[in-house]
Parts: C-alpha cells; structure tokens; sequence
C-alpha cells in the first residue's frame, strides 16, 4: 500500500477491538485473545514509529472494562505488566516516550509502580509519544476538566472570562498533544465508545472488520491511505481551502 509520506496524520488514535472475538472465532478463551490482542500492539506501534507518525493513543482499557468479570481484570493486569516488562528496552531504542492518559489508581499497584517506572524512563525521548488510554472515559475526563476549572477560579487563578476552548483544552488529560487526525476502530463495530470525546470534535474515523488481533502493518497503512484521500475542511468550503493554499505559496 502506498502513502504519501509528506501528508501523514500527525496523530492517530485507536480503539483496540476484538479480542474476545477473535477468542471465539479460534474456540480459545477470551484470555489468549487478548494475548494475541498484545503482539498487534508491538506490530502497530513499531510500524507507526517507521512510518513517521508523532503521536498515537491507543484505547487499551476503558473504566467500563473494569467492570468485566474479575478473571479477566486480573488477565488484563497481566498481559499489561508483561507488555511493560518486555518492551521498555524497545521503546528505549526506538526514541519512543510513553504516556498516559485516564485513572491508574485503578490499576494494581504493581502494574501502576512499573507504569510510573516506564514513563519515567522514557521521558527524554523524542521520536514519538505512545500514549495509553487506562482507565480512562472520555466523560470523566471533561467532569474531571470542569472541577479542575472551578476550583481555580475560586483561588483567582482562571477568570471566568477568560475560558475558551484552547484554555479548556489545557484542562483535559491530553493537554500539550495535538488532537487526532485520524480515529481506526476495530473489528466491525461504529462508535467511539466514550473514547477522546472533547478531541475528536473534528477528526476523521476508520472503521474495519479486521479483528483487532489480525490488524497488521498493511491494515495501518490502509487506514492512513483512505485519510490522504479525503479533504479536511474544518467547517470551510472546498474553494476556501484552495485560496487559503494558494495565499500560504504566494507568502
């Protein structure tokens, strides 16, 4: 699949789905579907890396998921150490920084000492930020961004008059990472499931059957290729666009 390699999302996001089902469709259990889930993690993440891309969030645990049943809670703590255990020498070579992004408290206090240990370990690197959504809901995340505000125009930190959408932006969790360009969703499914809903306002989505577990490098360049095809307007018109470019050259 061929890209256009000057015009990439600088950010994408995705929402990892599929794993049960994948389960199922091989008569495994729901455990090494995720499993499975985990080794497309490492393939996507080294490919968006070689391709150039500068940000990716990746939808790894919801505040719904929380609610599964415990055995499965407890598979997913796992596989989460392990990924962190195997791949921070990876992510060390690769110049990637890993973030995060949603309520780690409710993570186990081991899996939360050995995140905080890879963030850290990583925080000078610059050639891409892997940002993990855990815990996280998109809901919360803005209740969280209104109380963060109110409580600083109490203490006169914030005036009331001051507030906009950039100044809110810098509330949310995602504060200093650019919007997503592009939103991939796995597995047939066509909602955004909670997911970045402040962020995604004007981002473009990609939806496929592949079962997240079968997503490989050639699905990830097929998502990117579909979003060169399409022209980002932003609520302008096509001719608007066109004569904004044209100004940009001649300046």
């Amino acid at each position: 699949m061929e890209i256009n390699g000057n015009d990439l999302p600088q950010h994408i996001a995705i929402i990892m789905d599929g794993n049960g089902r994948w389960a199922a469709k091989h008569a495994i259990g729901r455990i090494r579907g995720h499993k499975k889930g985990v080794q497309a993690v490492k393939t996507v993440v080294r490919a968006c890396r070689e391709i150039g891309i500068k940000y990716l969030t990746l939808f790894a645990l919801s505040v719904e998921n929380m609610g599964r049943p415990q055995e499965e809670v407890k598979a997913l703590m796992f596989l989460l150490d392990e990924y962190l255990s195997k791949e921070i020498n990876d992510l060390q070579i690769q110049g990637i920084k890993l973030t995060t992004i949603g309520e780690i408290d409710n993570l186990t206090p081991q899996v939360k000492e050995k995140l905080l240990q890879a963030k850290t370990a990583t925080a000078d690197n610059n050639k891409m930020i892997l940002n993990l959504a855990l815990g996280y809901g998109g809901r919360d995340e803005i209740i969280f961004a209104v109380k963060k505000i109110i409580k600083d125009c109490q203490f006169s930190k914030i005036q009331l008059k001051d507030i906009n959408k950039k100044v809110f932006a810098g509330y949310l969790q995602t504060a200093g990472i650019p919007d997503p360009d592009l939103l991939i969703r796995t597995s047939g499914e066509y909602r955004i499931s909670n997911f970045l809903l402040w962020q995604m306002a004007y981002t473009e989505f990609y939806f496929t059957n592949v079962l997240w577990p079968d997503f490989q490098k050639k699905d990830l360049l097929t998502a990117i290729a579909d979003y060169q095809n399409r022209e980002r307007r932003f609520g302008l018109t096509s001719d608007q666009l066109k004569k904004n470019c044209r100004n940009n050259i001649k300046e």
